[in-house]
Parts: C-alpha cells; structure tokens; sequence
C-alpha cells in the first residue's frame, strides 16, 4: 500500500492511497488518475523491486522528472523524492503496517497526531461511544435548554461558544477516563450536533466528497472521485439527525413534520439537501446532500475534466453567443446542473439572466443575473409559488435569457412559450434517458398543465422552441461526459425531426462527430469557424 499525495499548479492538494503496483494516468484504466492532457494516459508505474520501490516512466510525451531530472527507471524510492508529473508535483510514500509514514510535508508527529485523530473518530462510532454521545447531548439540551433558549438573540459564535462550556463540564463529570486529545474530539462532536451540522462538518469540508447521503442514524455513505463508499462516521442517533435537518430547513422558511415529510433545501454554500422523515422514510430520518465546486467551473474546465471535447466546446460556445434555445437532459447525478451552469457562463454580458428554481442551485458568474426561487405551501396550504407562477412572472422583468433550473411539471408549456415570445437562447434541464425521451417527457409535462392544445400543436411548438438538446450521462467510473448532442431540424408528418450532431464513443472514450454538418452552420455562413466545420466534416 502506498500513500500519494498530489499538489496542482493552483495549490490544491489531493490525498489517495494505492496497492503497490498500480498505474497514473489520465486514462480510466488507470488506478491512479489525473486527468489534465498534459498527463499521458498511461503515465508512470509504480511496482515492488529487491531494494525497494521502483518508478518507472511509460513513454509519456512530457516525461516525468524526480528531484528536477528526467528519467526512465527510479530506484530506489526515497520519501524525500518529488515527481513532477504534467500540472502537478506528487510525492509517494510507502505504507507500513501499524506505522504510517507522513502523508504530507508535515512532521511525524503532526502525522502521529492526524493518524490518532483518525482512529479515535473510529472508536467515536462505537456503541460504546455513541451512548456517552447521547448523554452528553441529553445533558447539554438539559442545561443550556435549547429548545426555549431565544437561539435568535444570539450570534451564531456566541451560541457556539456558550453550548462548549456546557459540554466542557458535562465531559469532565461523565468522561474523565479519556485523554485531553479524545475529550477535545468528543466536544466537538456533541457541540457540532447541538448547533452545527455534526459529523457531516469534516465531510462538507472535504473538496473530494460530491455527495453525502445520510440512510439513518449510524449508516452515512459518500461519493468521492465518482464512487460511493461508507465514510466510517455516524450521528449519535436518530434526534441528532433530526435536529441538523430542521436546523438546515428553519432559517430557508421550510418546514418538515408528519404533514410534511419530505423537503428541498439548501446549505449556505449552495449545495442541495433532500430530507425524508417517518413515516415515509421506513428506517429513519434521511437526508442527501448534493454538494456543489466551490471553485468556479468554466467550459475549459470540463474539457481537462473529460466532460466534453474541444470542439464540442467551442459548438456549445458558439451556440449560447448565437442565442439557441438549449435543452439539458439526463439521469441523477450525471452533471446536468453543472453544465448548465457552465453555459450559462457563456451568455454576453450586456444581456439580463433570470434564473428560476425549485431550490436555488445555480451560481452564474453574471454581472446582469436575477434569481427567483419557488416557495412551497405553508401550514395552512397557502402562500405556494410555484415555478409556473415565475416562469409567467419573469416574463415581466424584461429577460434577455431564462434559465429554469429543472422542468418536471406543467411549467414546460410556459418554458415554451417564452422561448417562442422572444426570449431566444433561454436555457432548461430535464430528467430523460436520451434526447429523443426527452422530446417524449416534455409532451407529457405540457400535456399535464391541461390546456387543451392537440398534440399536433404541441409538437409544433417544441420543434419551433427548442433548437439543441445536450444529453449528459455518467460513466460506470464515476466520470460525467456529454453522451450526445442533437439539433432540432424541423417537423414531419407530425414528427418531430432530430439529427445527432455527435455523440460519445464508449470504446475510445471520444466525442464523435454526427454524419450531418449542423443546420444552423447555414444561417451563421463565415462566423462559424473553420475548426468547427472541419471537425464535424469528418464524420
């Protein structure tokens, strides 16, 4: 086993450990990945020698360099020695049983500490653990009183600091047998489910975690690097829970009870949560935390990423500037939000945005955006806006672009008809397995807001209205790539006309060019540029 850790151009850090030998790269068959194109596919090994650990270059165009000389064969691997490898400088560290060595340039004991902070998390889990968890919790709501403490009147650091007093004494009375650095985690932990977000603290924290997905209690999993795996932490028990989620869902207006069951919201950094509660949820309060890169992402950003090619970049670009109505489709999770965000990036700053959400998600980089977000319905069943309500409301405030986050209900059938009033270039997303099920869902949305329109004219307005449709889909790796995109081109015997622009090769792990040049190069004549026409020439 080996640890590495791996330090960008841009400072960012990134942590992994690895079962000897192993390949990096930036291909998907490798067990190490960096994906940047200065990195090969196949970059460098690492295997197992007589004296050792042996490095060994795969023929990368760049090279690889150690200590700042090229090389072929390295051996024997010294903790000292540093590869440079593409954007990034990476430094490998052989682990031994019971006796971690350093992962960074820290010092062994600030490693002793991190690995001893590790394992008393671990035992935090316990059974054991759990109930001096909920002790403490118990007599922290005793003595501070919490629930009739005026939580209003204070700032958020001084209720912070007035509920670690009270835990301080309680640790010192029920938990003496512990030593200072375990009390101090402990603290932490009580005082984080009282008036924080509890164990889920380090793991919003954590840059590499894009999902957390709490099932109950004492089961949280998490996504990293596109896969899921259990995180090793856990709430001291289901009113821990509970409390984090009304604490999340309070202050947005929000409300969850057994009238209401079920709620949409998000964190302060903008990332996503979905709470279900009994007795819908069988096993116990359940929540799913959709985190968002605090890092702006721009189309360049997803071509190192491997979302989507140059070229295909450069259409989309080209499109959003010539003002066509963009339809985003795909499943959970596939990276719908985040391209639309990315295009929406793309609009001309001399032009007005408004963005129309269930939940606010989207963080455009806009000097001209206006946000609107739905409003569920109070206890008494009123006071509902619904995105319908907006989309019919954001007519009025002189858009040059809407951009609905999600269309899922009748509000397809007013997203429509702005798009056809002179709101060209507006941007959606939907749920749909291709594009051509996304024409089909979109039928079905604008069916349900009875209107009374024939399918015929349904049809015809679709076709009219929408000019692209990008299909996003994510890997069985975990890596989110554009599978298709296709051109809306007109009706025919009362069928909607689609042609595939291009489309994703899973064999190469390459965007393909369609067999057809695309319909609106023929309109925009001399502005498209040739790079474009070339590549969708090659079909």
């Amino acid at each position: 086993m080996m640890d590495l850790l791996i330090v960008y151009e841009d400072g960012r850090r990134e942590r992994m450990q690895q079962t000897v030998p192993f390949t990096l790269g930036r291909g998907i068959e490798c067990e190490a990945r960096v994906s940047h194109w200065r990195v090969a596919r196949r970059h460098l090994r690492v295997t197992k020698s007589q004296d050792g650990y042996r490095v060994e270059d795969l023929g990368s165009l760049y090279g690889t360099r150690v200590n700042g000389r090229k090389f072929s064969i390295h051996s024997p691997l010294m903790e000292s020695d540093e590869f440079i490898v593409g954007p990034c400088m990476i430094r490998l560290f052989p682990v031994i049983r019971h006796t971690e060595p350093p992962l960074c340039t820290s010092t062994p004991l600030e490693h002793a500490v991190r690995d001893d902070t590790q394992k008393e998390i671990s035992n935090f889990s316990t059974a054991e653990y759990r109930d001096i968890r909920r002790e403490l919790h118990a007599g922290l709501i005793k003595a501070f009183d919490l629930r009739r403490h005026d939580i209003a009147a204070l700032s958020e650091y001084a209720l912070r600091e007035q509920a670690m007093q009270c835990v301080s004494g309680l640790i010192h009375d029920h938990a003496s047998h512990l030593s200072e650095h375990q009390r101090q985690e402990l603290l932490e932990l009580v005082v984080d489910e009282a008036v924080g977000l509890g164990v889920l603290e380090s793991l919003l924290a954590d840059p590499h975690i894009t999902e957390i997905m709490v099932n109950r209690f004492d089961e949280i999993f998490i996504e990293r690097h596109g896969r899921i795996e259990s995180s090793g932490y856990q709430f001291s028990g289901e009113q821990a829970v509970r409390g984090v989620i009304e604490r999340i869902v309070f202050p947005l207006g929000r409300r969850l009870d057994d009238a209401s069951p079920m709620v949409d919201a998000r964190l302060r950094d903008g990332s996503r949560i979905n709470a279900v509660i009994p007795p819908i949820a069988i096993r116990g309060a359940s929540m799913t935390i959709r985190k968002f890169s605090k890092k702006g992402l721009d189309l360049d950003a997803l071509v190192n990423h491997g979302t989507l090619c140059v070229e295909l970049a450069q259409f989309l670009k080209l499109c959003i500037i010539k003002r066509q109505n963009i339809l985003v489709s795909g499943g959970t999770g596939s990276g719908k939000t985040t391209l639309l965000n990315v295009l929406a990036n793309c609009v001309p700053s001399d032009q007005r945005i408004v963005t129309i959400e269930d939940s606010a998600e989207l963080h455009i980089h806009h000097p001209h955006v206006m946000a609107l977000e739905a409003r569920p319905e109070n206890a008494e069943g009123r006071g509902a806006v619904s995105l319908r309500h907006l989309v019919r409301n954001a007519l009025r405030m002189r858009p040059d672009r809407i951009v609905v986050g999600e269309v899922r209900g009748p509000e397809a059938l007013d997203m429509l008809a702005a798009m056809n009033t002179g709101h060209e270039g507006s941007l959606t997303t939907m749920h749909a397995n291709t594009a051509r099920d996304a024409l089909s869902r979109l039928e079905t949305m604008i069916l349900s807001a009875n209107a009374g329109l024939p399918l015929h004219a349904i049809r015809e307005q679709m076709s009219s209205a929408i000019n692209l449709i990008v299909q996003q889909a994510r890997l069985p790796d975990g890596r989110r790539v554009v599978a298709a995109v296709a051109e809306i081109v007109g009706m025919e015997s009362g069928c909607i006309q689609m042609q595939t622009l291009a489309s994703f090769d899973h064999q190469t792990s390459l965007t393909m060019p369609g067999a057809l040049m695309p319909q609106c190069f023929e309109e925009w004549g001399h502005e498209v540029p040739f790079s474009l026409k070339h590549w969708f020439s090659r079909a």
